[in-house]
């Protein structure tokens, strides 16, 4: 059907449905709506009398499904309005008899316009393939295991809609029983082509049609020939979401260049009291060594650490990039509109009081003013913003000037502290550190936006919450992925499947559910814990982008090796099955007792000649992709003398343009805590004690190197 008559067709169907009053589509309206899409549905016929139903079936020439019609029954199956394998006349006759007056039974007043007569399909894999409209991304598609079981099994993964026919294959192979599509134990496959169809089309048809709220194909049978949809079920929502602000890409460049790259601040509130956070902005800013005009504004003060004070930021001369607020909340309204008039685009809110503790109306005033002066904000309730490359300290928490690559944003207050305390601690080199705060304006997408261009940023790592905009997050990061990595650490896992929903797919769409698939999709790599972000963060930088999938594990103790193999496994890498001539160039160095293969275990009574010589040759052969070291501490090889012939060798290499992942465990006595700071400022990634992390950081860069196509394989 061309384009213009299925959308015709369904439009008409889709009124007409409202136009009654209703919301759940029967089933005769979810096959015109399938058979526009071309999503493929069993033959079917409706019958309004048993007459009518014994020809239909007849039609058919084999067994049926019958199916209550009735818009007033969206769940058929609790109705008793559903009847399985019926056959011959006499059956027909039977099953609707009992199909009606169980749905009277169920519901009185319900109407009853007829029975489905359907042909029943052959036996296949029951899988399920739906939409939902889920508040922070819109339309996702899902596909998984369904059936009876699916909400038991929940084995179902999501994309953001619409999806290509290739996002649409990977959905088969994401779900935990991706063997089984593949076919099992002797038996045939599904056709995957036919199921990625399917997919592709229901996610077509929510996207044009914004207004449906659910769609259920459950069950799909998916054999060797085909896929079929056995049932149909269409939810329309209840109402549409209200359009919300956006910004083009360059207007959030415009913006966001004044406010990371700012000439001139203001600090409204400013003030010369210790203690106070007006003083404490003002401090930082001038202790820093911000480069810039600096003005302090407070109608009681003349003078403030030196600077000139302004009673109002109305009367501070010339351009203004930036205005931070250090004010009650109550006092930010008339001054946020003092700052608009004056044309200053940025203000950065650090006042708490506003929607956080109930005060929705306070914050939808403020978002009103600066929305209609063409004002950015930043926050409410934040500590400020870091931006080392430009010297500037707007905030009234501890300073931090290490200069560097990494780019760290957080929702809430603590958890800024938390990210200042480790770079503080492991001496990370960062180009900016955020608060968002309330978010009443600018979040995670416009910053990611401006950080995915910033040259001083090379890895981009957030906190959150949640998001206002997740199809405006995943558009940047989409654009950003290609170029560096971003690392999300997404709070409130927990919440997942709390909302009510009319569908399977409903049911099944928790939030967290959700944010994982989609995150993935758009090429993120998600953090599970606060530390595990701030460690990914640290080290994406530091690690060169493998140019392949081939691992291999260099440990002088062979128990290490075991727990940094299964990390490898439950990472998603995979350990290089060592070809015969590499295996024996390995064994010509290691002793009788060790052990070749992967790992290549040396034995911990080696000198430090034998791991040189090892980790030469994981180097010098091109088919080795990644390093990855297990230390053990011995009197033969201190923990330093493994440090510095290791960050030399690597040195050597990376001179001749050979540049490979290398990352270590170190176990041992204290000493390795100084081996590891020794390697990882040299380019080696290496960690005491634990022989999950190191493999975690390669995990990580190896993920982000498949998403921005720099590595073949699977993701």
């Amino acid at each position: 059907m061309p384009a213009q008559d299925r959308k015709r067709t369904v439009r008409a169907l889709l009124d007409a449905v409202r136009a009654e009053g209703r919301r759940t589509l029967t089933a005769p309206e979810g096959k015109v709506l399938a058979d526009a899409y071309g999503i493929a549905v069993p033959g079917e016929a409706v019958a309004t009398d048993v007459d009518e139903a014994v020809a239909c079936a007849d039609r058919f020439g084999g067994p049926v499904v019958m199916k209550i019609v009735s818009p007033d029954i969206p769940h058929k199956t609790e109705a008793g309005g559903v009847v399985v394998g019926v056959r011959g006349a006499a059956e027909v006759r039977a099953a609707f008899h009992r199909i009606v007056g169980n749905a009277r039974a169920h519901d009185a007043t319900a109407r009853v316009e007829g029975v489905q007569i359907q042909e029943l399909l052959p036996p296949g894999l029951e899988v399920i393939v739906g939409a939902v409209t889920d508040p922070t991304f819109g339309k996702v598609v899902a596909f998984g295991l369904g059936g009876v079981l699916v909400e038991v099994l929940r084995d179902v993964t999501f994309r953001l809609a619409p999806v290509s026919g290739d996002e649409a294959t990977s959905m088969l192979d994401s779900v935990r029983a991706a063997e089984v599509l593949r076919g099992v134990r002797g038996q045939a496959g599904v056709d995957r082509r036919a199921l990625a169809a399917q997919i592709e089309r229901v996610s077509h048809l929510v996207t044009d049609f914004p207004e449906i709220g659910e769609v259920d194909l459950n069950p799909v049978i998916a054999t060797p020939e085909g896929a079929v949809a056995a049932d149909v079920r269409v939810i329309l929502a209840e109402r549409q979401p209200p359009p919300r602000r956006r910004y083009t890409r360059e207007e959030i460049l415009t913006s966001m260049r004044r406010l990371m790259e700012p000439s001139s601040v203001a600090v409204i509130g400013a003030s010369a009291e210790a203690g106070k956070i007006g003083n404490s902005v003002m401090r930082n800013l001038l202790d820093g060594g911000f480069a810039g005009e600096i003005h302090p504004v407070n109608p009681r003060a003349h003078d403030i650490l030196g600077r000139k004070a302004y009673r109002s930021v109305t009367d501070v001369p010339g351009d203004v990039d930036v205005a931070v607020f250090a004010i009650p909340a109550r006092a930010v309204p008339a001054a946020l509109d003092e700052v608009g008039r004056r044309g200053i685009p940025n203000a950065v809110l650090i006042p708490s009081g506003f929607a956080e503790t109930g005060e929705d109306a306070l914050q939808d005033e403020i978002v009103a003013i600066a929305e209609r002066h063409g004002v950015r904000v930043l926050g409410p309730n934040i500590y400020g913003y870091y931006a080392t490359w430009q010297d500037l300290c707007a905030t009234f928490c501890t300073p931090y000037d290490v200069k560097g690559g990494v780019a760290l944003t957080s929702q809430s207050g603590g958890i800024g502290m938390a990210i200042l305390g480790f770079a503080r601690t492991t001496g990370t080199g960062v180009s900016a550190i955020v608060g968002l705060g309330n978010k009443s304006d600018l979040d995670e997408d416009d910053l990611l936006t401006w950080f995915g261009q910033d040259p001083h940023t090379d890895c981009v790592a957030m906190h959150l919450e949640d998001l206002k905009d997740g199809q405006a997050f995943v558009a940047a990061a989409r654009e950003t992925v290609p170029r560096k990595p971003v690392v999300v650490l997404k709070a409130g896992r927990t919440a997942a499947g709390a909302r009510a929903a009319g569908s399977h797919t409903g049911a099944l769409a928790g939030d967290d559910a959700v944010y994982d698939d989609v995150l993935r999709q758009a090429g993120v790599i998600r953090a599970p814990g606060l530390n595990d972000m701030l460690e990914y963060a640290r080290a994406l930088p530091v690690l060169p982008t493998p140019k392949g999938d081939n691992v291999v594990v260099i440990t002088g103790a062979g128990g290490s090796g075991v727990l940094l193999s299964d990390a490898i496994t439950d990472n998603g890498l995979s350990l290089m099955a060592i070809p015969p001539d590499l295996d024996a160039a390995f064994r010509r160095f290691i002793p009788p007792f060790g052990a070749a293969g992967n790992p290549v275990d040396i034995t911990g009574g080696e000198p430090p000649s034998t791991y040189e010589a090892t980790i030469r040759l994981g180097l010098e052969d091109p088919r080795v992709h990644a390093l990855v070291l297990g230390y053990w501490h011995t009197v033969v090889t201190p923990p330093m003398a493994f440090a510095e012939l290791t960050a030399r060798v690597v040195a050597e290499f990376r001179e001749r343009g050979v540049e490979k992942p290398v990352v270590a465990s170190l176990a041992g006595d204290v000493e390795v805590e100084e081996a590891c700071r020794y390697l990882y400022a040299r380019g080696v990634v290496a960690y005491p004690y634990t022989t999950e992390r190191p493999v975690e950081v390669l995990g990580a860069k190896y993920r982000w190197a498949r998403a921005a196509g720099l590595l073949g394989g699977p993701s």
